[in-house]
C-alpha cells in the first residue's frame, strides 16, 4: 500500500482520473477546432480552466502525479532521434553560427529580464535574477531558494516562461501561415510503417537505455537527451528505421498538457496577474530578439527562420521539440540548441552571481 501511495503521490485516484479525463476532452475539442498542438494545448487549457473555477474531486484539487509525465518524455526523444539523417554530421557543421549566437543571447536576455523584473516589477534582486534565467527550471528554483528569492513568485515566473512559449509560438506561426501548424492533430510526423514486435523492443530499449546512461552521465534533460542521442545514432547509422507511432506522440501531448495544466492550479489572481504581465514583457522581448537573430542566421545555417526562432525560444525542451515536430522543421536542430541553452543558462547564472548583488 505505501508503494501505491507513492505512485499516486498521495492524490485520490478519482481526482487523477477526472483530471486526465478533462485533459483528454480538452485535447479532443482543440483537435476538432484544428488548433495547433491540439492535444497538449487543449488539455492544458481545460485543466487550468477547471481548476480556476474551483472544481474539486474527492475534496481534492485537480492534480496528477507529475512524475508520470517523465515516463513519456523519452517518446519524444526517440521520435526526434528517428529523424536523424545519414548526413547529420555534415548538416551540423553549419550550426556553429547559431550556437555562437546562443552564447551571446543567453546572458543578454538574462540581464534584460533582471531589469524587467526588478525595475518594472519591483521584485527583489534574487527573485529577479533567477526568474530571468532563460533555461534550467529546476536549477533556477534551487539556486533561487538558496539565495532567498520569493519562491512562489519565482516558480510562477519560471513556469510562465515555459507555458507562454508553448501557447504563443504555435499561435503566432498559425497566424503567419494562415492555418494551424502541422496536421489537425497538432503534429505531422509523416507516414509510419507498422511496427513489429522487434521494432517495439528496439524503440523501448533506445528510450530506456538512453535515459539511464544520460542520467548516470548527468546530461541536461536526461530523460529527453539520452533517448534522443541514442535513437539518433541508431537511425543515422542505419541500424533501425523504426519510429514511435503517431498515436504515441499524441498520448504524450495529452499527458504533458494535463500535467502542465494541473501545475497551474493554486495561484491567487493577484499573483498570477502580476507574474503574467511581467512574463509577457520578458517573453515578448526574448522572442523579438530571437526573431531578429533568425532573420540574420537562417541562411548561413541552412535552416528555415521558424526553426531558428524555435531554437532560441526559451520554452521547455520537450515542449519546443513537439512544436518543431508539428511545424515539420528539424527537431534535431531545435532540440540540440535547447540543450545547449540549458547548459549555458545554468553555467552563466552561477558565474554571474559574483557581479550581481543578491
Amino acid at each position: 500500500m505505501p508503494s501505491l501511495t507513492r505512485l499516486l503521490s498521495g492524490i485520490p485516484p478519482l481526482a487523477i482520473l477526472v483530471t486526465f479525463a478533462l485533459g483528454g476532452i480538452g485535447g479532443l475539442a482543440a483537435n476538432a477546432l484544428g488548433l495547433p498542438l491540439a492535444m497538449l494545448m487543449g488539455a492544458m487549457v481545460a485543466v487550468t480552466g477547471a481548476s480556476a473555477l474551483g472544481l474539486r474531486v474527492s475534496n481534492h484539487a485537480l492534480a496528477v502525479p507529475q512524475k508520470w509525465r517523465t515516463a513519456f518524455v523519452p517518446v519524444i526523444g526517440v521520435s526526434i532521434g528517428a529523424a536523424f539523417p545519414p548526413d547529420f554530421a555534415t548538416q551540423a557543421m553549419n550550426w556553429w553560427i547559431t550556437l555562437v549566437a546562443l552564447a551571446v543571447f543567453v546572458p543578454g536576455v538574462q540581464v534584460l529580464g533582471y531589469f524587467i523584473f526588478g525595475k518594472l516589477g519591483g521584485l527583489s534582486p534574487a527573485t529577479s535574477y533567477f526568474a530571468a534565467m532563460p533555461g534550467g527550471f529546476i536549477e533556477a528554483l534551487d539556486m533561487g531558494e538558496k539565495s532567498g528569492a520569493d519562491m512562489q513568485m519565482l516558480i510562477m515566473l519560471q513556469f510562465l516562461r515555459l507555458i507562454l512559449c508553448i501557447v504563443l509560438i504555435p499561435i503566432a506561426f498559425s497566424i503567419i501561415e494562415g492555418h494551424a501548424v502541422g496536421s489537425s492533430t497538432g503534429v505531422s510526423l509523416g507516414a509510419r510503417a507498422p511496427l513489429t514486435s522487434v521494432d517495439v523492443a528496439v524503440l523501448f530499449a533506445l528510450g530506456a537505455v538512453g535515459w539511464a546512461v544520460a542520467h548516470l552521465l548527468r546530461f541536461p534533460a536526461a530523460m529527453l537527451s539520452g533517448p534522443l542521442l541514442l535513437s539518433g545514432a541508431a537511425h543515422a547509422l542505419g541500424l533501425t528505421e523504426a519510429a514511435p507511432p503517431i498515436w504515441a506522440v499524441l498520448v504524450t501531448q495529452w499527458i504533458m498538457g494535463t500535467s502542465l495544466g494541473a501545475r497551474l492550479a493554486g495561484f491567487t489572481r493577484g499573483q498570477a496577474g502580476k507574474a503574467l504581465r511581467l512574463s509577457l514583457v520578458h517573453i515578448g522581448a526574448m522572442l523579438l530578439i530571437a526573431g531578429a537573430i533568425a532573420m540574420l542566421a537562417a541562411g548561413p545555417v541552412d535552416e528555415p527562420v521558424s526553426a531558428v526562432i524555435l531554437a532560441f525560444a526559451p520554452g521547455g525542451v520537450s515542449e519546443m521539440a513537439l512544436v518543431a515536430l508539428s511545424l515539420q522543421v528539424s527537431a534535431v536542430y531545435v532540440t540540440l540548441h535547447h540543450l545547449a541553452r540549458i547548459i549555458l543558462a545554468v553555467l552563466m547564472a552561477r558565474v554571474g552571481l559574483r557581479w550581481i548583488r543578491i
